[in-house]
């Protein structure tokens, strides 16, 4: 099992489907990381020898920023958001949708699970 950027990505799936199990590598991302080491995009995790390894994880920690590192910096933009105390901050700290979307029906992700309210029928 290869572990790059501190993640164990899966050995027998194709390189450019494993690089995205890693925070911050996408499919654009990882196809791109595959032309910097010139890999096929055939070849699988395990048919990799440890030099090409080696390279991957070289061009992820020059030109990418992942996992970890990048986690904080969107926690520390967040609650840039809510220091500021504008609208989207305020929709950060109350839990709720912050891009527009609606409130009065669905936002269940955002919300959590339904609380019934008493004596409503209807």
């Amino acid at each position: 099992m290869a572990r790059i950027a501190g993640v164990n990505i899966p050995t027998n799936k194709r390189v450019e489907i494993a690089l995205s199990y890693i925070h911050g590598i996408g499919p654009a991302k990882a196809k791109e990381i595959c032309e910097q080491v010139s890999i096929a995009s055939e070849r699988r995790v395990n048919q990799l020898t440890d030099a090409e390894v080696l390279q991957i994880r070289e061009v992820i920690d020059r030109d990418h920023q992942v996992e970890g590192d990048l986690r904080r910096e969107v926690a520390v933009n967040i609650k840039r958001l809510m220091d500021l105390g504008n609208y989207r901050g305020l929709r950060h700290r109350r839990g709720l949708p912050v891009r527009g979307q609606r409130t009065h029906t669905n936002a269940r992700t955002r919300k959590g699970p339904a609380k019934p309210i008493a004596g409503k029928k209807k």
